[in-house]
């Protein structure tokens, strides 16, 4: 196996997922808002949900998933209204006393919450194969491909974790108090032109 394709593919995906987006904007909030434990089991729905990606990516299986317009139009659509009714979500607690947002963001099934974001979004198994495709060529071997994924799917966990881990600090947690209405208002934003972006490129394949 080639080690310094490794690194390239390895490099390539550490900066994909450590770059903001969605997954690492809510990963965030939810620590900030509901504590370290919360955030954790969040982030480890996103980090699962990273993973099946990878998984399907690195099987060939994402080559099936992007040829079948019929199922990305579908898929993305309903990718799209997951991101819309989260940013519905964050926009609520804009005007909610922040001792009802605690005790309503507590509730939730948060690693399933993760899971289903990162599964609802099909751009994950493109960013997937794009990473993939940097280092290894034909000459890979099915070992080869096997530990990249597993690697990669590693830093997706520790990229999460770190996210929960910052962002739960009690100085984090104090500055999205003070600024709880602003920054829930701008998560709702990044979700809702998302959402917004996913459907209308759905659309686009119609």
């Amino acid at each position: 196996m080639d080690m310094n394709g490794l690194l390239a593919t390895l490099l390539a995906f550490f900066v994909v997922t450590v770059s903001p987006g969605p997954a690492n904007i809510a990963v965030a909030a939810v620590s900030a808002s509901a504590g370290r434990r919360t955030g954790m089991l969040f982030g480890l729905g996103l980090a699962v949900g990273l993973a099946f990606w990878g998984v399907v990516a690195a099987t060939g299986l994402g080559f099936v998933l992007q040829s079948t317009a019929q199922f990305l139009v579908v898929f993305k659509v309903a990718g799209g209204a997951y991101l819309l009714w989260l940013a519905y979500s964050a926009a609520k607690t804009v005007m909610r006393p922040v001792s009802n947002t605690r005790v309503i963001e507590k509730r939730g099934h948060w690693f399933w919450r993760g899971l289903v974001l990162n599964i609802s979004n099909p751009k994950a198994v493109v960013a997937w194969m794009a990473a993939l495709s940097v280092g290894l060529g034909d000459n890979g071997g099915g070992v080869g491909l096997g530990l990249t994924t597993g690697i990669c799917a590693l830093i997706g966990v520790v990229n999460y974790m770190g996210h929960a881990v910052i962002f739960s600090t009690q100085r984090a947690m104090r500055i999205y108090s003070r600024g709880r209405r602003w920054i829930n208002g701008l998560v709702a934003v990044v979700f809702a032109v998302a959402g917004i972006g996913l459907i209308r490129s759905a659309l686009a394949r119609v």
